[in-house]
């Protein structure tokens, strides 16, 4: 557990400015995170693009060794193997925990974003004011041309739900799960270090883990 509360300490600490938002999160009211004392996680990125998948995965499980790639236990293999073989093959491996992600769903959003005032006429009336005496109309018209203002604009941007749950194989339940809402995916890696940041936050919130 230790290793699991300072692996997402650290992607806090480390990950910049974020464009993930939490949506909802629920905490199981009998069983915290921290009670449990995981010692090895395995992560499931539910996705259908096996490259994805990898990369989500091996991105959460490089921040600590006490999260393991599901792609190394469930893959093309075993795909078709029953509920309880698989359960089996993680009880085998001693996996006491398992972290699933998924995409919820993919939105569209149309924002207006409104327009600025770039003259440096509005940031005072020093210098350029005093200039202005003796000129006409005309001059004075010209402070407020399109050279000086940046109209408005509708922006449409895409936006991902995505489904953080974390299950406890001992006691064979689902002990908490949270929904983000994130914006710009250019670099899936870092996108993935800023929802984990964000549940860690929603963590604390829950009570579910304590800050450290």
């Amino acid at each position: 557990m230790k290793h699991l509360l300072l692996s997402l300490l650290s992607l806090t600490l480390f990950s910049c400015g974020s464009n993930t938002v939490i949506v909802n999160s629920w905490s199981d009211p009998e069983t915290t995170i921290a009670q449990e004392q995981f010692k090895k996680i395995l992560v499931v990125a539910l996705v259908k693009d096996e490259a994805t998948r990898r990369t989500t995965e091996n991105r959460i499980a490089s921040s600590s060794p006490i999260f393991v790639t599901s792609f190394q236990y469930l893959n093309g293999t075993n795909l078709e193997l029953s509920k309880e073989q698989k359960l089996k093959i993680l009880k085998d491996e001693n996996f006491d925990g398992v972290l699933t992600m998924r995409l919820v769903s993919k939105e569209k959003e149309t924002n207006y974003v409104p327009g600025t005032n770039t003259s440096t006429f509005y940031g005072g009336f020093g210098g350029m004011y005093s200039g202005m005496y003796g000129y006409g109309f005309g001059n004075w018209y010209g402070m407020y041309s399109p050279n000086f203002y940046a109209p408005g604009y509708y922006q449409e941007s895409t936006y991902y739900m995505v489904e953080t749950n974390i299950f406890s194989l001992n006691k064979n339940k689902l002990i908490w799960t949270g929904t983000t809402k994130s914006s710009n995916v250019s670099d899936l890696g870092l996108k993935v270090d800023e929802i984990m940041k964000t549940l860690y936050g929603q963590m604390i919130k829950d009570k579910t883990v304590s800050k450290k």
